[in-house]
């Protein structure tokens, strides 16, 4: 199918909305070289490089501890660990630098879930078969398991132990939930995005196999059906998010992005799954393309209260590099299909 033409023309980024983007951090600069203004391999290499030495990728670096952790709970820092490393990957460190390595093994040696609790802390009542077990060994929630896949696939480590176990707790409707062991019979947009952008980057890094491509594929029309923001029965947004307890916030565009699901977020996973867009992405287009403001910027926006290793952006409402170079190559993704 063809892309549905948005009610207005999407436009090509202006270059001043580029050179802004270009004079940030590495981590921002050699995708928007790679993504929008087509600079040679080689150019984009070279620059991506330097995010294992300058700006944000080595102000993260330099910030984790010897246990291999990353400061955020204290009780639990191998979760604000999961986010950090997370956003490592989103800025492109190369996984085969010094610094990679280094950064990789101590998690790999060290880092175990629920680390800094005592088996009798525990409760009595709930699964507790993944206390100290190693980081990259995953926990029970699919939202959980599928960063944790993204995360080690990137960097090498072997996932596929916790893809087999993605694949078979993938739901009837093709999504995925973490309520699913209470009982829900339905995906949720939440732990679906968290399994998609895993299960992408296992084949990515592997070549992955017929039984990935298949759920992954299933996972995509999961959102696709819904116009990737609403209900497949009713065709409206959710007046309430069970994952939040509190109104949808998919329409809002944050970064970083944790666990939540936003329309942003759901087109530049598919941008990068080379997803072809058609008119069920066409409503989503257009309120990203609509949030861009006058600068030519589009502003952050939802910020979690999910700890990481550091804040790289102002506040909520300001001008948002992520958000910036997200938005303009999902644009360029749907208007050259």
């Amino acid at each position: 199918m063809n892309p549905k033409t948005p009610e207005f023309p999407v436009q090509k980024p202006d270059r001043s909305t580029i050179d802004w983007l270009l004079a940030s951090d590495p981590s921002i600069r050699w995708q928007v070289m790679r993504d929008l203004t087509g600079d040679s391999d080689e150019a984009v290499a070279a620059e991506r490089a330097k995010v294992a030495s300058e700006g944000w990728g080595a102000a993260i670096l330099a910030a984790q501890a010897e246990d291999g952790t990353w400061a955020g709970e204290k009780r639990v820092p191998e979760y604000a660990t999961l986010r950090t490393l997370l956003l490592l990957r989103d800025m492109g460190l190369d996984p085969q630098s010094e610094q990679a390595r280094d950064a990789i093994g101590r998690v790999r040696a060290t880092v175990k879930w629920l680390m800094n609790i005592t088996k009798e802390e525990l409760p009595k009542d709930e699964d507790i078969s993944w206390w100290h077990k190693p980081f990259f060994a995953g926990e029970v929630e699919p939202c959980m398991n599928g960063r944790v896949v993204k995360i080690g696939a990137y960097f090498g480590e072997d996932m596929q132990p916790l893809v087999e176990r993605l694949l078979g707790e993938q739901m009837a409707d093709g999504g995925w939930n973490c309520e699913q062991e209470n009982g829900s019979t339905r995906g949720s947009f939440h732990s679906t995005i968290c399994v998609l952008e895993g299960l992408l980057e296992y084949e990515k890094a592997t070549g992955g196999s017929p039984a990935v491509t298949a759920a992954r594929q299933r996972g995509e029309e999961y959102l696709l059906e819904r116009g990737m923001l609403r209900s497949l029965s009713t065709g409206e947004m959710p007046a309430f998010d069970h994952a939040t307890e509190g109104p949808p916030t998919w329409t809002l565009f944050s970064y970083p992005t944790s666990w939540h699901y936003d329309v942003l977020r759901g087109l530049d996973y598919m941008r990068s799954a080379g997803v072809t867009p058609d008119e069920r992405v066409a409503e989503a287009i257009e309120l990203v393309a609509k949030k861009q403001n006058q600068n030519g910027r589009w502003p952050r926006e939802n910020i979690h209260d999910d700890p990481v290793a550091l804040e790289m952006e102002g506040a909520d409402g300001t001008d948002s590099y992520w958000n910036t170079l997200r938005a303009l190559r999902v644009l360029d993704w749907y208007s050259e299909a």
